[in-house]
């Protein structure tokens, strides 16, 4: 199966570049994975399409504000830094821009010398590891200096933070938002617990990786990047019960995907797990988890798109997309969103 399969015509205009003022405001389409059937409703209509006793799976990553700008310590020449790795407390994997002359020892300053960085060594893609000094939490320091990372097709500036931040979000370390939970508030969240819905939570740290095209011609040829995720026993429980029990489950978002497929693949039932995933679901493969799934609409020959045509069918997903373009929804991180079912 080649990559320009899944490609899709997309004006440009219909790329979101700010969220809606209220988030379950978004369009919703409604698509049969079976008979490819489409429905246009609004996000807000989800909770009729969730029933007693179906789990609703939700990535609770939280984003670091990880884009910093700042200066070289001696001559003052302006430095972006990208945070993509933890490895240590203080040391961090970072993209630098301009990077090419930033050799070990080095040293950049930001936020009025608040927070200091120096240079430990160049590694993977030219890549720097980097060990930052600051006083007090440095995450509380990244709130007070950082921008969020918005992926490269969004070029208006972010006025509010916590639009790139689910109400749910809880644990840090991503690069991107897992998008499709931005659409969920506290209140639906309720209303779908009083109505006899589940809710779980996973974590996978979303990488920058995951707004790297596929260049390869054969889908297969494509490597995977990796990134972290942890199922907790909780959740595996509530998951197990709720298949037991004929349930859905429900996932909320590639991401969460990527992480029950991860700690199903030797099938059900689910055992709490944690490490590394570079699984790429792609069509031909069978999903052991998850039966529906809530996501925004992605990008052109992504492995994205090619995760929802393993569920839904690549001429369903393709016929809805052209749809979705047809009726001008909004598209990728800040646009609307569609549930397969």
């Amino acid at each position: 199966m080649k990559t320009s399969d899944f490609y899709y015509d997309l004006p440009e205009e219909l790329i979101a570049q700010e969220p809606l003022a209220e988030r379950d405001k978004s369009r919703l389409m409604v698509l049969d994975k079976v008979t490819g059937e489409i429905e246009h409703k609004h996000f807000y209509n989800i909770e009729d399409m969730i029933n007693p006793g179906d789990a609703l799976i939700l990535n609770d990553t939280r984003v670091l504000p990880a884009r910093l700008y700042g200066v070289k310590e001696d001559t003052g020449g302006a430095i972006e830094f990208l945070l993509l790795n933890k490895h240590s407390l203080d040391t961090w994997e970072v993209i630098l821009k301009p990077g090419r002359r930033a050799k070990p020892g080095a040293r950049f300053v930001f936020g009025e010398g608040r927070l200091k960085a120096e240079i430990l060594d160049v590694i993977n893609e030219g890549n720097r590891l980097v060990k930052f000094e600051y006083e007090g939490v440095f995450e509380n320091v990244l709130d007070e200096f950082g921008e969020m990372p918005l992926p490269p097709y969004i070029t208006k500036k972010l006025e509010d933070k916590d639009r790139y931040q689910t109400v749910f979000a809880k644990h840090n370390g991503s690069a991107a938002a897992p998008t499709a939970g931005l659409h969920f508030t506290p209140e639906l969240l309720e209303r779908l617990k009083s109505k006899g819905v589940k809710i779980g939570y996973v974590t996978l740290h979303v990488g920058l990786g995951t707004f790297r095209p596929v260049k390869a011609d054969e889908i297969t040829e494509h490597k995977m990047h990796s990134e972290f995720y942890v199922l907790p026993e909780e959740t595996a429980e509530l998951i197990n019960k709720t298949k037991a029990e004929g349930g859905r489950i429900i996932s909320v978002g590639t991401t969460a995907t990527r992480t029950l497929e991860t700690a199903g693949q030797n099938g059900m039932p689910l055992s709490a797990s944690s490490g590394w995933t570079d699984i790429f679901i792609y069509p031909g493969k069978s999903f052991n988890v998850i039966d529906a799934l809530i996501t925004n609409f992605h990008l052109p020959e992504s492995t994205l798109i090619m995760l929802v045509s393993a569920l839904a069918g690549r001429e369903n997903v393709l016929n809805a997309y052209n749809e979705a373009v047809k009726e001008k929804y909004r598209f990728f991180s800040f646009g609307d969103a569609m549930f397969i079912q």
